[in-house]
């Protein structure tokens, strides 16, 4: 089988290695079937998409739509190697999954509108499909409402007229989407359980996403959900795009 593409852009060692094991295990892939660029190490080497399986996207601590002021030119760097690629991706339809970061690269490329409007905090949420979610072929098996885990300052505001809606929750209107037939982004973690989450709570509890001090009790609450289904897209995408 050709390794499936893990491309991350977390600098912490913890969180980084928590969200790799994590894609191994929920989507049922032996290290040798996951190879994982750290994007925000090095500039993205080139690459033959015809040497992988499918390319996924994993959650980032960058706002995609921060101004470019705000950015570092790190963050800078890794938009501009991800567009290129999606320039590609996109073009040939090629098995794409982006989780959380993936709603604010594949959205704005494909001409979304992404804001602070429906941000999230970190936490368990309900998410409900659509319509055409409850018929996508990646979302099958799971229930219309399931429980995920979240954690985003911006969300997609607007969807481009070519996207179709999969999933959302009441305080998110786009929580999944896909262009054309194999190209799907999540704002929810398809990789994330409560010991995932308390991993990047602790890691990030001074990233701006809750005030430092609400750390522990926003652990203690993790643990307070189960989530189970939204790993079954990680599963789905694998046993579908394996060649």
């Amino acid at each position: 089988m050709k390794p499936f593409l893990l491309l991350a852009s977390r600098a912490q060692d913890a969180a980084a290695e928590e969200e790799y094991r994590a894609y191994l295990r929920f989507g049922g892939l032996a290290p040798e079937e996951l190879q994982r660029i750290r994007m925000e190490a090095a500039p993205l080497p080139e690459l033959d998409l015809q040497d992988y399986s499918g390319v996924i996207v994993g959650g980032s601590p960058f706002t995609s739509s921060d101004p470019p002021e705000h950015k570092s030119e790190t963050q800078k760097r890794v938009e501009s190697d991800l567009a290129r690629l999606l320039d590609r991706i996109v073009a040939a339809d090629f098995p794409f999954l982006g989780a959380c970061y993936g709603v604010g690269t594949l959205g704005l490329h494909q001409g979304a509108l992404i804001d602070r409007t429906y941000g999230e905090g970190l936490g368990g949420v309900t998410i409900k499909l659509t319509a055409e979610g409850v018929r996508d072929p990646l979302l099958a098996g799971l229930s219309e409402r399931f429980t995920a885990f979240t954690g985003h300052k911006e969300a997609c505001t607007v969807l481009p007229g070519h996207a179709v809606l999969l999933a959302s929750s009441a305080a998110c209107p786009v929580h999944m989407f896909r262009i054309k037939e194999n190209l799907y982004a999540t704002q929810f973690h398809p990789e994330v359980d409560a010991d995932g989450l308390v991993t990047r709570i602790d890691t990030y509890r001074h990233a701006g996403y809750f005030p430092p001090e609400r750390a522990e009790q926003l652990m203690a609450d993790a643990r307070k959900f189960t989530a189970t289904e939204p790993m079954k897209i990680l599963r789905n995408f694998t046993a579908r795009y394996a060649r």
